[in-house]
Order: C-alpha cells, then structure tokens, then sequence
C-alpha cells in the first residue's frame, strides 16, 4: 500500500503545481490584455 500513497501523494503535489501555474497565466493574460477583467472561471 505505500506504493499507492506515494503515487497519490505525486499526484496532489502535480495538481497544486498545475493549478498554481494556472492562476500565475490568468494573471498574465488579464494584464496583457488577452483576456478581460471580468473573466472568471467555472
């Protein structure tokens, strides 16, 4: 069992990278102009 609680453990570390990287994009696409302000996600 250790060897799925590591690879659970990987993979919530992998999902909070992404949805960090996420919001750092929204954030640079809504200063750029990309995107507009009001925009919020579902």
């Amino acid at each position: 069992m250790e060897g799925l609680e590591l690879m659970g453990f990987i993979f919530g570390v992998f999902g909070v990278v992404a949805l960090v990287r996420l919001e750092k994009l929204t954030k640079t696409l809504k200063e750029k102009g990309i995107l507009e302000e009001n925009y919020k996600e579902e």
